[in-house]
């Protein structure tokens, strides 16, 4: 294809997107109060526990096998390193602008975490559709792309409940204040005489040590929440990957002679109503960074900058060298959705993780209508570039 129809094919998902998302501003607005904030925060549960798990279990399991799966691994090591170079990048960004402390993990955590579900799951399908795309039949660019991101989705899901949401958790509040110890207590504390012999000492100062371990492991366990982890849509990850793995139940509930296919096609239907939901809610929670204020606009440029030109040139970089060392197939779809991972706006997440600490709420939202504003541009040219530079 030439360079004007993959600006062509790459342009009509972003504008899909947008108009979708002008409908989600237009709901949110105090006229129509039709997707107000208790609305977003009711549609945002179905979306998180019914929509997208349903959507990644059906797309994973339809697509995955053991031969995908082997030829899918670098992609959870790829989604790795989209977080990874971007807190770096948020670092560095960080220290140029300067902004407040509590605002310094929603800053890095917007430059890591990436919108790898509704971006990916609409971008994808629109270019498998059009006639002479650049994937081939686009039966089987669907179902093998929708696989593709269904793994991205859910393992970026993984990545946020657990980086993410302890690199904010610790970076959005200031750490405890320890009392120290006065100078009189460990004055009087050198005069003390030994009742006890040197070796019962040190085997009290084993159990001690065992058990400030102890205590260390369980105050770790406390603060790391399960649920967040095994968050719905990684359930559905796991249960789709054992559907799709074990042969007898793959036979019995995918595909279209399955005696249990009902299951699958109740599945499907479910997860299709995701994509639309998903960005109806961007709409909605844009129109609240569209009246918050007071974040420096020296910060959101840098995010802008590090999330849209940085981190897909990182992207170019690293898929190129794993191609070169034989760590990822040469199949065209399979490298653009890896170097799509590198070029989407923040997750939308983030404004859900915000909520919950009570810090930097409204900065996180005009920080996402910014990003998503100049996401047109960006999920335009690069997707361009990308099915260029893979062809």
């Amino acid at each position: 294809m030439k360079l004007l129809e993959l600006f062509i094919t790459s342009s009509k998902p972003v504008v899909e997107i947008l108009l979708i998302t002008i409908v989600g501003v237009y709901m949110a607005l105090d006229g129509v109060n039709l997707l107000g904030h208790d609305a977003r925060k009711y549609l945002n549960n179905i979306v998180f526990y019914v929509f997208s798990p349903s959507l990644i279990g059906s797309r994973l399991a339809d697509s995955v096998t053991y031969e995908s799966l082997v030829k899918m691994w670098f992609m959870p090591v790829n989604v790795l390193l989209t977080f990874l170079i971007g807190s770096l990048l948020g670092l560095v960004v960080v220290v140029i602008t300067k902004p407040p402390s509590h605002l310094r993990g929603l800053i890095i955590s917007c430059c890591a975490a990436g919108n790898l579900g509704n971006m990916p799951l609409i971008i994808i399908p629109a270019i498998c559709k059009e006639k002479d795309g650049p994937f081939g039949d686009p039966e089987s660019c669907n179902k093998y792309g929708m696989g593709y991101v269904a793994l991205s989705m859910a393992m970026g899901s993984v990545y946020i409940w657990t980086y993410i949401y302890n690199l904010m958790r610790v970076l959005s509040s200031n750490p405890p204040s320890e009392t120290q110890p006065s100078i009189e207590s460990n004055y009087d504390d050198s005069y003390k005489v030994p009742l006890i012999s040197s070796k019962e000492e040190e085997d009290n100062l084993k159990v001690s040590k065992w058990e400030k371990v102890k205590r260390r492991l369980a105050s770790l366990s406390e603060k790391v929440n399960l649920k967040t982890i095994f968050a719905p849509s990684t359930i559905a990850a796991i249960i789709a990957l054992v559907v799709g793995l074990i042969s007898p139940l793959r036979k019995l509930i995918i595909g279209n002679v399955a005696p249990l296919r009902v299951l699958q096609d109740s599945v499907t239907l479910v997860g299709d109503g995701a994509i639309p939901a998903m960005t109806l809610i961007i709409g909605g929670n844009l129109l609240k960074g569209m009246r918050s204020s007071g974040m420096k606009k020296s910060t959101i440029i840098g995010v802008v900058v590090a999330r849209y030109i940085f981190l897909p040139i990182s992207g170019v970089l690293i898929v190129r060298g794993a191609y070169k060392l034989n760590l990822i197939t040469s199949e065209p779809l399979y490298q653009f959705v890896l170097l799509l991972q590198y070029a989407v706006p923040p997750a939308m997440n983030l404004g859900t993780i915000t909520q919950l600490f009570g810090a930097g709420e409204s900065e996180c939202s005009v920080i996402l209508l910014w990003t998503y504003a100049l996401a047109s541009i960006s999920l335009t040219v690069w997707p361009t570039f990308f099915m260029w530079f893979v062809a």
